[in-house]
Formats: C-alpha cells, sequence, structure tokens
C-alpha cells in the first residue's frame, strides 16, 4: 500500500470538508444488512457486488457495508451507539450482552461489531436510530481538535465526554474517547467526507491510496491514523 505523508503538518483552517454518509466494513453484505437495517432504521437502497446501500431517503443517513476478506479479530476502535426500544429486541436480533453494568448496554455482533444502545421510551424514538458515533483514541483531545477544524465546529467538552456536533459534520454526535491501546489495525467502521485532499494533506492527514481506475475517491488517515474517504465537491457516488 503506497503511503505518502506531507512535509507539512500544520493545521490550516482551509481544509475544511462536509460530511458524506458512514461506511461499515463486513464479511456478510445480507447478514450485515438484516442486522444494521432494522437496528438503524434504514432499509436496502443499492447493491452491487461487493456493497450493499442501506438508506431511508436522507442521504446524510446512508451506511454502506462494503463486503472485505478479513475477520474482525481485535474491539472496533469506531462503534456505532444507537437508540432502541429494548435490549431485548437487539439480542434477538443475533447481537450479544457485552456489558450492563452502565446507563447502557455494551453488545456484540458478528458483522457490526461492537455497539452501544440507549434504550429509550417510545416518545423518543424516532424511525431514524443512530444516536452518535465513538472513536476510540490515544490522544482524544488532538482528535477531536484536527476533526473540529474540518468540520467548522468548536470542540465540546463536559469535563468527561469530548465531542463534535453541527457545523458540516454528520447528522448525529462524534465522541472522542481515550483508550490505552493503540489502533492496530484498519478501522472497520469510518466516514466519508467531501473536500480537497491537497488541503487535507497540508492539514496533517496521510494519503493511503489515491483515486484510480478502481475507485473514485482517495482514502486518507487523519492525524491518529483513522482511515477515512474524500471525494471531490463534483462526485456523488462510489464508483
Amino acid at each position: 500500500m503506497l503511503i505518502i505523508v506531507p512535509e507539512t503538518r500544520g493545521r490550516t483552517e482551509s481544509a475544511r470538508v462536509a460530511y458524506k454518509d458512514l461506511c461499515v466494513d463486513v464479511t456478510d453484505l445480507d447478514a450485515a444488512a438484516t442486522f444494521l437495517g432494522p437496528l438503524l432504521g434504514l432499509r436496502e437502497e443499492e447493491r452491487r457486488e461487493r456493497v450493499l446501500r442501506l438508506g431511508d431517503g436522507d442521504p446524510q443517513h446512508a451506511v454502506w457495508l462494503n463486503l472485505v476478506p478479513e475477520e474482525r479479530t481485535v474491539k472496533n476502535r469506531v462503534h456505532l451507539d444507537v437508540h432502541v426500544a429494548s435490549v431485548e429486541d437487539v439480542v434477538a436480533a443475533g447481537a450479544r450482552v457485552v456489558d450492563d453494568r452502565q446507563p447502557w448496554t455494551v453488545l456484540e455482533h458478528d458483522q457490526a461489531g461492537e455497539l452501544c444502545a440507549f434504550v429509550r421510551p417510545p416518545e423518543r424514538l424516532r424511525p431514524y436510530r443512530l444516536y452518535e458515533l465513538v472513536v476510540d483514541c490515544s490522544d482524544h483531545e488532538r482528535v477531536a481538535a484536527w476533526w473540529a477544524d474540518r468540520f467548522g465546529v468548536e470542540v465540546q467538552d463536559d469535563g468527561e465526554n469530548v465531542w463534535l456536533e453541527g457545523g458540516d459534520g454528520p447528522p448525529w454526535e462524534i465522541v472522542f474517547t481515550p483508550v490505552p491501546e493503540r489502533r492496530r489495525v484498519k478501522n472497520r467502521v469510518h466516514w466519508d467526507v467531501v473536500g480537497s485532499t491537497s488541503e487535507l494533506l497540508a492539514a496533517g492527514a496521510t494519503l493511503l491510496r489515491a483515486r484510480d481506475d478502481e475507485i473514485a475517491w482517495d482514502v486518507l488517515a487523519d492525524v491518529e491514523g483513522n482511515v477515512f474517504c474524500v471525494f471531490a465537491n463534483e462526485d456523488e457516488s462510489r464508483v
């Protein structure tokens, strides 16, 4: 894999991006869609040989399931938090309870990996049920600040949690949390953005793969190695 590390590592306000969609690497498209579709309140909108898109008509709610050969071997570095009617519903759909000692329940699914379920009363449940995205970080403040610059927002900090919301970011919060272990493998959950690759490289990102005859986007990594894909403004699809 070609890795290009830019000479300039300073932050720049010009490297702004807009959130595009969410991607999840899976080893079984049908099993992943059967679980994640109802869980998130999405339906199958498009299917190709190695990808499947879940959605509800809102482009920012789209989730691309990408078929990959490698099995999940470690805890997901990025995971989903979801609104649910009950934990029992999620277990019945194929997930396993990992930890129920918190106000939320940590579960695991063969395709989705780890996720946290937040039980809500009926009046708080909406058709679209993705609550937030959580990113494990070695230096959560640095990663949060970098993405805050990209989305044009301020880092929110209540003394316990650090998160981003609003601006040109996703329609839900991104929470950055510190963990002792470093990232060891490619993230199986990542987000896509629309922006300028050259500006992102100048801001400290790393180019992992440039667009070519097979892909119409650039694959980058942020300042802590979290992979994300960049689409130019005129690109509206993943082909």
